[in-house]
């Protein structure tokens, strides 16, 4: 079963996220510490996915070009809409002084970007090995469980997008090993996971409440980052 893995990612996401708010109830305190100490974990992670790119030029005219394009469509808006639809359905979790839209686009975004996630799809759909992805998901439901004890029930709809990013990489996984030369898809998932740490560094800084990036909106970086390199192999 191709989906495999990415099934039991997204479930370990929702088990972490309903562990996590049987935990809610922790001091306002304990609480903030716990955030900026995730906050900096996640920071550190990003940092080190930075330091996999081979030319950090790649990195810097991806996420410049990416954060123009993202500012113009506004990406970040349609992510909220999206958390505040979902949380009109719902109870907004206002003791927590947290939305729902926030914990999805916060967790979303950590869960999504990084390589395990591809080279875990790839070889999910290439080989029918499922062990990358089942890692994954062991360490994204205990991120989950912090996230949902702090940042609220959203936690749990970022399962969603991180079984369609997985699963559609997974299906596709024989089409893109045999057009895309070995070479090229090596370069590709080094440059993404760099850009992708940019991406992470700044989801830590927010989530340890020093900075306010949009960071939706630097999504456009990984397709320009894609396509830069397949612009490289062309040459």
């Amino acid at each position: 079963m191709v989906l495999l893995g990415s099934f039991i990612n997204a479930v370990l996401i929702i088990i972490g996220g309903i562990v996590g708010r049987l935990f809610h109830n922790i001091p306002e305190k304990m609480k903030e510490t716990a955030m900026a100490i995730i906050g900096l974990a996640v920071v550190l992670l990003g940092i080190q996915m930075g330091f996999e790119s081979s030319n950090f030029v790649i990195i810097i005219i991806s996420l410049v070009v990416g954060a123009v394009i993202g500012e113009w469509v506004d990406l970040e808006t349609y992510f909220n809409r999206f958390g505040r639809w979902v949380e009109s359905l719902l109870v907004r979790e206002k003791k927590s002084g947290h939305s729902i839209a926030e914990g999805f686009v916060t967790a979303s975004l950590i869960f999504v970007i990084g390589s395990m996630g591809i080279l875990g799809a790839l070889d999910s759909g290439l080989r029918n090995d499922h062990s990358v992805l089942i890692t994954k998901g062991i360490i994204d439901g205990f991120i989950a469980i912090l996230l949902a004890s702090t940042l609220g029930i959203g936690v749990l709809l970022s399962a969603i997008p991180v079984f369609l990013y997985q699963g559609l990489i997974a299906i596709f996984a024989g089409f893109i090993s045999t057009a895309v030369p070995q070479e090229t898809l090596a370069l590709f998932i080094q440059e993404i996971t760099a850009t992708g740490g940019v991406m992470i560094m700044a989801i830590g800084l927010n989530i340890a409440g020093l900075t306010k990036v949009r960071v939706a909106n630097l999504l456009p970086a990984l397709v320009v980052v894609t396509g830069i390199v397949i612009g490289m192999s062309l040459i």
